[in-house]
């Protein structure tokens, strides 16, 4: 039974067999400091550590621990719906087991949510260390979702408060791969915001290369925006224009008698021409594959064990 004041903590966790332990335990700490009743869900997202073995120790010590493991690697999203999917809580947070996201904070969020926010946002009011590589990478990302959303997504981040209704409107979207970050801006709802810094790592590393980043961004671009499909359209205009100018200059200089001789501006033409046509069909391309994806029909996750239930 649903209990109305209970506050549900959902913890997506790959890999992360050194910080389950130490995350209860300091979750614990403040959800029992601030008189919260609470339960925590850990999502083994496919880990090939001993990450769900240590949460099937806690749950087996603690009622408030339950854990999910996947059949293999879905992702985070998918973690994070398994999670939201599973929760008991009248309202939950997401955060991330490294403990970037600061469980401290989640006391403001709840209090918010007591004065009837159904959305409380965690906004980064720093990024921590970050290469200025990465920074630039998140930056741009973070801009071009931004303008094609019409959210501001500039510091936005996984760690939100939901209550039970806007998990429900979350969890009617059809979509195989959700990008859970836009959608829960997107869905309204009356909404806060508190800012908080991000902590650095006790243990372990980073999760994610740059190249597990960047498919992260093509993924999440193409999922929540059609925009890269217009890009195909202008790009077609701008060609036609320049070729325009291109064919009356051509004339121009044909009927002047100072056409130039040999083939290096066709040769040019060709490898612009060429390389927009690929680009082009490289973008529609993507696009038929996810449509591909989405006839399928396939579940977001396979669930293997479940403890704590």
């Amino acid at each position: 039974m649903q209990n109305d004041k209970l506050l549900s903590v959902i913890i997506p966790s790959y890999n992360e067999q050194d910080m389950i332990a130490q995350t209860f335990k300091t979750v614990k700490e403040i959800m029992d400091g601030a008189s919260i009743p609470f339960e925590i869900i850990f999502v083994d997202d496919g880990s090939k550590d001993m990450t769900y073995a240590n949460i099937t120790e806690l749950a087996d010590s603690n009622a408030e621990v339950k854990g999910i493991s996947f059949s293999r690697n879905f992702g985070k999203e998918s973690a994070i719906f398994a999670g939201l999917e599973s929760a008991a809580g009248a309202c939950c947070v997401i955060m991330d087991c490294d403990l970037q996201h600061p469980p401290a904070t989640i006391v403001e969020m709840y209090r918010l949510w007591e004065q009837g926010y159904d959305v409380v946002e965690g906004v980064k009011s720093s990024r921590g260390k970050e290469t200025p590589i990465h920074k630039f990478c998140a930056n741009s990302f973070y801009g071009i979702i931004s303008k094609l959303t019409d959210i501001d997504m500039t510091n936005a981040s996984d760690f939100k408060l939901l209550d039970r209704r806007a998990i429900e409107a979350l969890l009617l979207m059809p979509e195989r791969t959700p990008f859970f970050r836009a959608l829960s801006s997107w869905i309204g709802f009356k909404t806060a915001t508190v800012s908080f810094e991000v902590q650095e790592r006790t243990v372990g590393t980073s999760k994610w290369s740059m190249w597990s980043l960047v498919k992260y961004a093509i993924r999440n671009i193409t999922s929540f925006s059609g925009a890269p499909m217009q890009f195909v359209t202008f790009m077609g205009w701008v060609m036609l224009i320049f070729s325009f100018i291109f064919a009356i200059q051509s004339l121009y200089r044909y009927f002047t008698g100072t056409a130039l001789e040999g083939f290096t501006t066709v040769i040019l033409l060709l490898l612009i021409i060429g390389s927009v046509l690929m680009i082009s069909l490289g973008i529609i391309g993507h696009y038929i594959s996810r449509i591909y994806d989405e006839i399928k029909g396939r579940p977001r996750y396979i669930i293997s064990k479940r403890c704590g239930y």
